[in-house]
């Protein structure tokens, strides 16, 4: 005998529980996924007990075994309180609060025993889906936060449906309430979309309901510090830091340099930033928005978007020498005078938008001050780097470049590192004690920050002021939308030295041995994983297709959320007063969005009212019993024997017994089959389908109305 399918036996034994077992089900599933995007701003601890508890929960619904005693709910209440102040070391702050959010949520199912508790976790979960968006705004915690309203809404329908009937469903069973529940929620979320709407274009952007700030979303994996091997882990990250958009000229691809954190501290295996000094900050408040370096018919106009970052400096399109306008008010950017990286003493937590100008021609802009910085760019670590700096000594004496200049120098260093086996690689070799020593010498395997590194020490160990640029080059334009999207996989680590008038140049070594790498901007990949091989192997046609299929879902997606970031949250009162100037509002303030809102809501609920008026027309005029039960409560209307207004059967009957006495002539008969009939119609509408009578539907609306008649005739007759 062959076994039946899995899907098959858990079918079977989904339609074998009793119904409020499956409705429970429901509604945890539908919680579990409302918790979930929070269970990455709250503590592992908290989120693998509010998953167990959710999971206790629901094996106590399928197997029908009674909740747990109160007291034991309180132990764990107690118990997910105290790991939250240990945690947190207080209840009150918010990232307490949503600890203590997910463990309510989760206990709160425990005691789940009446309507009214189940009208707590509708509401806790609400507050759970609001609550996802401090931690996360994107377009995918919105689509998932708009799944989770439709369940729970669906999960509320489902609880006030009766257990041994359901509406008509087109496919009858033990799921056809589930079915009704989600078609009448999606209704009711689609009805209160143009509310929604309403209230997000013109409800008054106050704070802090709107910018709370977050330094933990900060995701962007530049850093202030590196060490080799950093920026090879952040290639394969995949995630979108920048998005860019030229209004005008688009740069060529060799150009697509955005800077970032300028490194020129060693310490003999890594880099650091230097601090800038009251004197720099000095300086950079006096360069915060310098002159243009050249005509302004030779700059690059961009608007771009950044992702949160996790340090000050922003990365801006290389050579950006005018100050950037920044969508926040967190305070300017401020550009250093040497390093010229952009920076804000409170960061970036949130995503910015910035609208800049940079001039390529700039280069050399940024000058050494005196002997102190070149002293500064030319120091090593003394016990570092002593097989490089033996090098470098019989290369000088090799190629004759004692006293040679910078700019003979560079383009001599750049000709080596094309003649050697040097790999552009992702998969570097070891580094050992002394990284720049045996990446040089050794293995000469490695990726960027390998290159710009050894590239650094050289010039350094030359006599030659050097240090380490890190940000992004390059990134992949969309082709839905224009836009070009940098990604992690973009981070680039490229050299400058400084010439003998003090200007510093960009010289980036990656050229020199992966060219493609920048005039194409082809990103280094690692190897396919067996299955890939192993589809490639079978069927490369196939491999193809799929790759092609999920790049052209990655752009869709790209060009959605670039949209969602520009429309939704780049949303302002700035530009909500824009729209009400394009109405024709003059000097529009907060009073006349508010005057605006309030017009808008009262012309939704008059043609909500209309809607539902309408609706209520023709679910009569498309009901056979609600359209037969109304010609009968019109006839006896106008004999004066029912009053208008809606009523039920039952108390229709009611009010016609109450208007007309059994003792007329000729009205016993009528009122009796009037009343016999309006009994079937009851139990035809909302009796079980057991007790319904067994006289067609149209044959009782005749006989209502042929007693109606009589009675009415009768009425007439009255002395």
């Amino acid at each position: 005998m062959i076994a039946p399918p899995v899907t098959t036996r858990l079918r079977s034994a989904w339609a074998l529980r009793p119904r409020p077992a499956r409705d429970a089900l429901f509604t945890l599933a539908v919680l579990a996924w409302t918790l979930l995007p929070l269970a990455r701003h709250v503590p592992a601890w908290a989120a693998l007990l509010a998953g167990a508890l959710l999971g206790w929960r629901g094996w106590r619904a399928w197997t029908g075994r009674p909740l747990p005693a109160r007291g034991g709910v309180i132990a764990l209440l107690l118990l997910g309180c105290g790991l939250t102040w240990l945690q947190h070391r207080t209840l009150l702050n918010r990232d307490a609060g949503l600890t203590l959010l997910v463990l309510l949520c989760a206990l709160k199912t425990l005691e789940w025993r009446t309507p009214r508790d189940l009208w707590v976790l509708f509401y806790l979960g609400l507050f759970a889906v609001l609550a996802a968006f401090l931690g996360d705004q994107s377009l995918a915690t919105a689509l998932a936060m708009g799944v989770a309203v439709w369940g729970l809404l669906a999960a509320r329908v489902l609880a006030h449906l009766p257990e041994d009937r359901a509406p008509a469903s087109p496919r009858p069973g033990p799921s056809a309430p589930l079915r009704t529940a989600l078609a009448l929620s999606a209704r009711l979320v689609v009805v209160g979309l143009p509310l929604v709407v309403a209230l997000f274009l013109f409800f008054p952007r106050l704070a802090p309901l709107w910018g709370v700030p977050d330094a933990g979303r900060a995701r962007t994996g530049l850093s202030d510090q590196l060490q080799l091997g950093d920026l090879g882990e952040l290639a394969q990250d995949e995630r979108v830091a920048l998005r860019v958009r030229f209004p005008a000229a688009v740069p060529a691809p060799e150009a697509l340099y955005f800077r970032g954190p300028v490194l020129s501290l060693p310490d003999g295996t890594g880099w650091r930033t230097r601090a800038p000094s009251p004197a720099d900050r000095a300086a950079a408040d006096e360069t915060a928005a310098p002159a243009p370096p050249s005509s302004p018919a030779l700059a690059i106009d961009y608007d771009m978007t950044a992702e949160p970052l996790r340090l000050a400096t922003l990365p801006l399109l290389e050579w950006t020498r005018s100050a950037p306008t920044l969508s926040d008010r967190r305070g300017p950017l401020r550009q250093h005078p040497t390093d010229l990286q952009w920076r804000r003493e409170g960061g970036f937590p949130e995503r910015v938008r910035v609208q800049g100008r940079a001039w390529p021609d700039a280069a050399g802009a940024g000058r050494l001050t005196g002997p102190r910085d070149t002293a500064f760019y030319t120091a090593l670590p003394q016990s570092a780097h002593p097989r490089t700096r033996a090098w470098v000594t019989a290369w000088q004496r090799e190629q004759g470049l004692a006293g040679a200049a910078p700019d003979v120098i560079v383009p001599a260093l750049l000709a080596h590192i094309r003649r050697q086996p040097f790999v552009y690689t992702l998969a570097p070799g070891p580094g050992g004690a002394q990284p720049v020593d045996s990446f040089w010498l050794d293995h000469r395997e490695g990726f960027c920050e390998h290159y710009a590194s050894a590239t650094v020490v050289v010039l350094r160990a030359l006599g030659v002021p050097a240090r380490i640029v890190t940000g992004y080059q390059g990134g992949e334009f969309n082709p839905l939308d224009g836009v070009l999207e940098v990604r992690q996989s973009d981070a680039h680590a490229w050299a400058e030295y400084a010439t003998p008038a003090g200007t510093w140049v960009r010289v980036d070594p990656t050229a020199a041995v992966a060219p493609e790498r920048i005039r194409r901007g082809q990103r280094l990949t690692l190897p396919p994983g067996p299955v890939a091989t192993a589809l490639g192997e079978f069927s490369p046609a196939l491999l193809r297709g799929a790759l092609t299929a999920l790049a052209q879902a990655r752009a869709v997606w790209g060009a959605l959320d670039h949209a969602w970031n520009g429309w939704v949250l780049g949303h302002s009162r700035q530009r909500q007063l824009d729209w009400l100037a394009r109405l024709g509002v003059a000097d529009p303030d907060l009073s006349d969005l508010g005057r605006g809102l309030a017009l808008l809501l009262a012309g939704l609920a008059a043609a909500g009212a209309g809607a539902m008026a309408w609706q209520a027309r023709r679910t009569v005029a498309r009901n056979p019993w609600q359209r037969g039960f109304a010609q009968v409560q019109a006839e006896l209307t106008r004999a004066g024997l029912a009053p208008p207004g809606p009523l039920t059967p039952r108390q229709l009957r009611h009010a016609v017994r109450e208007r007309c006495r059994p003792d007329i002539h000729g009205a016993e008969v009528p009122l009796t089959a009037l009343d016999t009939a309006l009994r079937a119609l009851e139990l035809q509408r909302y009796g079980r389908p057991a007790d319904s009578p067994t006289a067609p539907l149209a044959s009782t609306i005749r006989q209502a109305q042929r007693a109606a008649r009589q009675l009415a005739r009768a009425q007439r007759r009255r002395p």
